[in-house]
């Protein structure tokens, strides 16, 4: 049995321990599309390469919600975990089930019907819609397959196993790196086959997970049935903030493409090469902000507040030496990634100012992740929300658009990692003065 009970033992080992298999389960995750990426920036071009980076952003915008609410789902069956609560997590297991299937084939439906109308706002370079459009669609189609793996992961997490996502996301990667070279070039399919190639990977992901959690009955799930009026009552009361929050991020970064976008298809292949080995280098700040989030609630759910704080401080500290280090690394080996990629000449050079720039100020954006994890963790998700906010749209969005008017296209990684400094700043403030530990989101909490 992997689960862990957080409300006990050395907490520094448990954050290493419980953090490590996700990092390298994000990892593999990111490497869907950045095999994608690999084959289309080689095999097709850097027009393709920058569809599939306007398409991606779209495609976590559209789907954001859903995640947001994946999210509250660690909040809610962690703090069940830690109450000791049996029934509480069977039952709740069952509403998020429900709720969450409803959620996706919706938002799915609507993602495919809106794709092209969505790009053409984005101001996407012409030259790329057909591409980035068909990519899109196929994507979505395959909705239902990526949030049932990252649920069927979210359950397991709050339950403190970390690690049994790890193997059914190795075997979906495994396939997809088989599979992309295969429909790309070999059947002539072209962006599609590096589509279809994914949602083929993400549906073996979901039914080999299922597949495990059955079997080894690791998660009291159930036949599906209609959930009770207060379970649904608290899924809403939390994911919907929850699920904003993701898609004020999401949108933030579909501003900030705006921005990209009306530099040319130059900078946006460069952007959408150093976007592939950015979403990389931030695996390890992201998995702890989830690995926080499940140990702060377990050890709410247990009024356990002494180990809570300690879970915050010590998961800041960690963030800072793994993201200096690969900082570091980042810097020394810019060119080599981008050129993985892409090799025109201007859209190269700029992948890597962008990274050079940018590497060292991701630690600061790494601290978000904590200390949100913790407070997110009590199930304050309203107050992360208005964190997002003025993250992203008081302060990158802003920020990124006037530094491009000042330096032009080398703005953006000024503007960006200044807004990362900023918005640490407001994230540990709220963390020491707010009220995030008043919360109390059980009738018996």
């Amino acid at each position: 049995m992997n689960q862990q009970d957080f409300t006990k033992g050395n907490i520094m080992k448990q954050i290493v321990d419980f953090s490590t298999p996700i990092i390298f389960t994000n990892l593999l995750q990111v490497s869907y599309q950045f095999i994608d990426s690999l084959w289309v920036g080689n095999l097709l071009g850097a027009n393709a390469l920058g569809a599939i980076a306007v398409s991606s952003t779209v495609i976590f915008t559209i789907l954001s919600f859903i995640i947001g609410v994946n999210n509250a789902a660690l909040t809610i069956l962690s703090q069940q975990k830690g109450k000791d609560s049996s029934e509480g997590l069977k039952n709740y297991l069952n509403a998020f089930a429900v709720v969450l299937t409803l959620m996706s084939v919706t938002l799915g439906a609507v993602g495919l019907v809106f794709s092209e109308r969505i790009l053409i706002l984005l101001k996407t370079p012409p030259e790329m819609v057909s591409d980035a459009a068909a990519y899109l669609k196929i994507n979505f189609m395959g909705i239902l397959f990526l949030f049932g793996y990252n649920f069927i992961s979210t359950v397991l997490r709050a339950l403190g196993d970390s690690k049994t996502p790890l193997r059914f996301v190795t075997a979906a990667v495994i396939l997809n790196a088989i599979l992309d070279p295969f429909l790309i070039s070999t059947l002539n399919m072209g962006i599609e086959g590096a589509a279809f190639a994914t949602i083929f990977s993400q549906g073996a992901a979901f039914l080999f997970g299922l597949y495990l959690v059955l079997r080894r009955k690791l998660a009291p799930f159930t036949i599906p049935k209609i959930p009770k009026k207060e379970e649904v009552a608290l899924i809403l009361r939390l994911g919907i903030p929850s699920g904003l929050q993701m898609t004020v991020i999401s949108a933030g970064v579909m501003a900030i493409m705006s921005v990209v976008n009306s530099f040319g298809s130059e900078v946006v292949a460069g952007f959408g090469a150093s976007q592939r080995i950015d979403s990389i280098i931030m695996l390890p700040a992201m998995a702890l902000g989830t690995a926080i989030n499940s140990m702060a609630g377990q050890n709410i759910g247990a009024n356990e507040w002494g180990r809570v704080h300690k879970i915050g401080l010590y998961g800041v500290f960690f963030n800072f030496a793994i993201m200096i280090a690969i900082a570091v690394l980042t810097v020394l080996f810019a060119e080599f990634a981008v050129r993985l990629f892409i090799q025109e000449k201007e859209a190269v050079a700029f992948g890597v100012q962008y990274l050079r720039t940018i590497a060292f100020f991701y630690p600061f954006l790494g601290i978000n992740f904590i200390l949100n994890g913790v407070v997110r963790g009590a199930g304050a998700m309203f107050q992360v929300l208005v964190l997002n906010i003025i993250s992203f749209w008081i302060l990158r969005y802003p920020l990124t658009y006037l530094f491009s008017n000042m330096f032009g296209e080398q703005g953006i990684s000024y503007g960006m990692g200044t807004s990362f400094i900023i918005s640490s700043i407001f994230a540990f403030l709220y963390y020491m003065y707010g009220k995030w530990n008043k919360k109390a989101i059980f009738a018996d909490g």
